[in-house]
């Protein structure tokens, strides 16, 4: 009996599925600073160090953490994620998605590749729907506090996670196996979709794009212009709003994309047995 094929779903976080930064509804306020304070004074320290964004933006929130008295333990990071903001409809669509992906004979698996926090995401309420989650992460010290990042994901790093879900390889620190041959893939590329939101995806976009996959970029509704120039570069399949409720466009789009995969996978199946005899 032929095992279902895999359709793996691969997100952004912020200002895909959360309305803005995720640091923004929780983190940001508690240390007493607006997101535009913040992110302004982040972008100024990596402009005069030379550090990288992400990890100057990790760097950032250690500091104004101390500065602020605040014990920011991986269990404090976890209870800013509760107050997040989803887009209409994320909460309650992994299940309406692996429920059709079931109808159609697909199983689906959800993956997230963030340069956020893992930490926060953690503690927001879709946390458990995904089979590997990738973000950023701190080393604690025996005291439980953070003192140096321990995984650091920015835009052009993302691509690697491709790969590694491709091939079943989710161990971030294993850099052999992520880089063997393996002509047998747990999922095919073409059975990979990426869903982002702009500019920090692109790479992501792209690579799903051109191995067979599909990259979808959502905007807020009414803000069709962050995105619009990605379709038009050829950069993405579909652009959608960021709306994921049962029957808007979002939804109908992927259900199309799982379709045709059933149907692709079904005729490949069938082409292969019949060979057979």
């Amino acid at each position: 009996m032929n095992k279902k094929p895999i359709v793996a779903i691969l997100y952004d976080f912020d200002s895909t599925l959360a309305k803005a930064d995720m640091q923004n509804f929780g983190f940001i306020p508690s240390i007493g600073m607006t997101p535009a304070e913040f992110w302004g004074e982040t972008t100024r320290f990596s402009a005069a160090t030379g550090v990288e964004r992400t990890l100057s933006y990790l760097y950032m929130m250690v500091k104004k953490a101390k500065e602020k008295g605040i014990r920011m333990t991986r269990e404090w990071l976890r209870s800013m994620g509760k107050d997040i903001e989803f887009f209409p409809g994320v909460l309650d669509w992994f299940s309406r998605i692996n429920d059709f992906g079931k109808e159609i004979g697909v199983k689906v698996e959800h993956y997230l590749i963030s340069s956020g926090n893992i930490e926060i995401v953690e503690g927001c309420p879709i946390s458990r729907e995904f089979k590997v989650k990738y973000a950023c992460e701190f080393y604690y010290d025996e005291e439980g506090l953070p003192v140096w990042p321990k995984l650091a994901i920015n835009y052009t790093q993302k691509t690697q996670y491709f790969f590694r879900i491709s091939k079943g390889v989710y161990d971030a620190t294993d850099d052999v196996g992520v880089n063997e041959k393996r002509p047998e893939r747990r999922i095919p590329y073409r059975n990979i979709v990426y869903i982002g939101d702009g500019m920090t995806d692109i790479p992501a976009m792209i690579i799903a794009k051109n191995n067979g996959g599909k990259s979808i970029a959502v905007y807020p509704e009414g803000k069709e212009e962050k995105v619009q120039g990605l379709f038009h570069d050829g950069r993405v399949n579909f652009v959608c709003p960021a709306d994921y409720r049962a029957g808007k466009e979002l939804d109908k789009v992927m259900k199309l994309i799982l379709r045709s995969i059933a149907i692709s996978e079904s005729l490949g199946s069938r082409e292969n047995h019949e060979r057979a005899d």
